[in-house]
């Protein structure tokens, strides 16, 4: 590689995001450009002069927009996109009283933002001389109709058909759709809240519980090693696909 390539993380601040901005840094020798509404300290601690961490609301598309002309600005190069910024809230029924707006929020944050950050990286990416990656961190709930979750399933559902489509519209960028398992991050907690049993059902927030108090949902830095390696070294047959952390084309990703 004849220059250390450059990834753009969502949602960074913690999780996931968090997880992969320090494997890319420690282990890919990448220049990681951080998008996340706040400065953690976990991210304060991984202050590098090949980090850049910029406070960015993905929602806000003037913000968004903003953040990428920056990165461009001073590190040329776009590389890599990881759209991992993502809530899953409102945790509702779709028939009960939670207005559109709650709805128009959410996808505001895990679907508009991914056509803004693409159209906006596109020109960057199409150049890139490493060649071009974008990973969406999607869900089994893309594949799944997970009670509770009607949001949250079809935004990922969406950002499957996204992934798709720019495989096919953009052959010189390779997009891959992961799916990262049940993973220990905030948003778990906020599956396992009690107010989200009345949505979700009791069973279904049994299996979360469950989960849980086994000690059996993965570290953020399981599946983290898989985007991480995907946003440097996808191949390019598995542009447009969606895939599993553990899928046998994404284990020579984890570590020994």
């Amino acid at each position: 590689m004849s220059r250390s390539p450059v990834i753009i993380v969502t949602g960074a601040s913690k999780g996931i995001g968090l997880a992969v901005t320090r494997i890319l840094l420690n282990k890919f020798n990448a220049n990681v450009v951080t998008l996340s509404r706040t400065i953690t300290p976990g991210l304060r601690d991984l202050a590098s002069d090949r980090l850049l961490t910029l406070e960015c609301d993905v929602a806000n598309e003037s913000a968004l927009l903003e953040s990428i002309k920056i990165t461009i600005e001073k590190l040329t190069y776009i590389d890599g996109l990881v759209l991992n910024a993502a809530v899953i809230n409102p945790v509702c029924r779709i028939g009960d009283d939670t207005p559109i707006s709650a709805w128009k929020d959410h996808f505001d944050i895990n679907f508009f933002s991914l056509i803004t950050s693409i159209k906006a990286t596109l020109p960057s990416l199409r150049k890139s001389e490493l060649g071009g990656k974008i990973v969406f961190v999607s869900s089994g709930a893309s594949v799944k109709g997970f009670p509770g979750w009607g949001p949250y399933n079809a935004s990922k559902a969406a950002m499957n058909s996204l992934c798709r489509t720019m495989a096919e519209e953009e052959p010189s960028v390779v997009s891959v759709a992961l799916r990262p398992g049940v993973v220990d991050t905030s948003m778990q907690t906020v599956i396992r809240d009690q107010d989200s049993a009345k949505s979700m059902g009791e069973r279904q927030y049994k299996i979360f519980l469950d989960a849980h108090a086994s000690d059996s949902l993965l570290k953020p830095e399981t599946p983290g090693q898989v985007i991480a390696g995907l946003s440097v070294y996808c191949p390019k047959e598995l542009s447009g696909q969606f895939v599993s952390w553990d899928d046998d084309v994404c284990k020579s990703f984890l570590a020994d």
